[in-house]
């Protein structure tokens, strides 16, 4: 047993901020001292611990280690490798498109049909999110609710507004929602393909350290393996 300490940072979904909601200019959450964590008390605990969120360096790994973590959790270096299960057009896109300077990454706080923060990727050829049709076929984030002849039901906020209404979810929870259970299996190349629909558009996700891919692409690359990650992180020299 262990634990993996994720920071606000990391990609994909975030613990949402501790207390009442706030957010910056933006639009993001904000982020205070109740949500940093104590290492020292984790590693008090006897268990071993990774840190996740912006711990893809070498020296903050060295630190760590000294600290008496078992490492760090890496995703966002990995996610855009040659390996990953990425939809390899995407991994080209995003390689091309940070190279010059043209990707943003937001937290958005009512995305994600959890109520979980959830990191989005904001580079052009993706979808303007208010035309991103609803749909709910797969039902990955569906939550229970107690039907009125007492038996359970499923929705979902991301679901289409009227069938979420129908099922009795409130108005105001479907705004913003966007349906990761599709948009995610576009990411690896999955996205499923409807009559009079098209085929379902990727919501690309990732930390907000993506600043580390810098490391691996050289003289223009729109590439790099999974080993080069690995030879950062190391410090060990590996071919990229």
């Amino acid at each position: 047993d262990g634990f993996v300490i994720e920071t606000p940072t990391a990609g994909g979904h975030n613990a949402p901020p501790r207390g009442a909601l706030r957010l910056d200019p933006n639009g993001e959450p904000i982020y205070g001292p109740k949500d940093q964590v104590s290492i020292a008390r984790i590693q008090a605990l006897g268990l071993p611990f990774w840190m996740a969120g912006s711990y893809a360096d070498p020296e903050k790994l060295e630190a760590l280690l000294k600290q008496g973590a078992s490492g760090i959790q890496v995703g966002t270096a990995f996610a855009f490798c040659r390996e990953s299960g990425l939809d390899d057009a995407i991994k080209t896109d995003f390689l091309t498109q940070f190279q010059n300077g043209a990707v943003e990454i937001f937290t958005d706080p009512i995305a994600s049909p959890t109520g979980f923060p959830f990191k989005v990727v904001k580079m052009a050829g993706l979808p303007d999110d208010a035309t991103r049709p609803r749909m709910c076929d797969l039902g990955y984030l569906r939550t229970t609710y107690l039907k009125p002849d007492g038996h359970l039901g499923f929705r979902c906020p991301a679901e289409p507004e009227n069938a979420y209404e129908a099922k009795g979810g409130a108005p105001g929870d479907t705004i913003g929602r966007k349906c990761l259970c599709n948009a995610l299996l576009s990411n690896i190349g999955l996205g499923q393909q409807r009559e009079g629909f098209g085929v379902e558009a990727p919501l690309i996700t990732a930390g907000n350290d993506i600043g580390v891919i810098k490391h691996f692409l050289q003289n223009g690359q729109t590439s790099y393996s999974a080993q080069a990650v690995i030879a950062y992180l190391s410090q060990t020299p590996i071919a990229v």
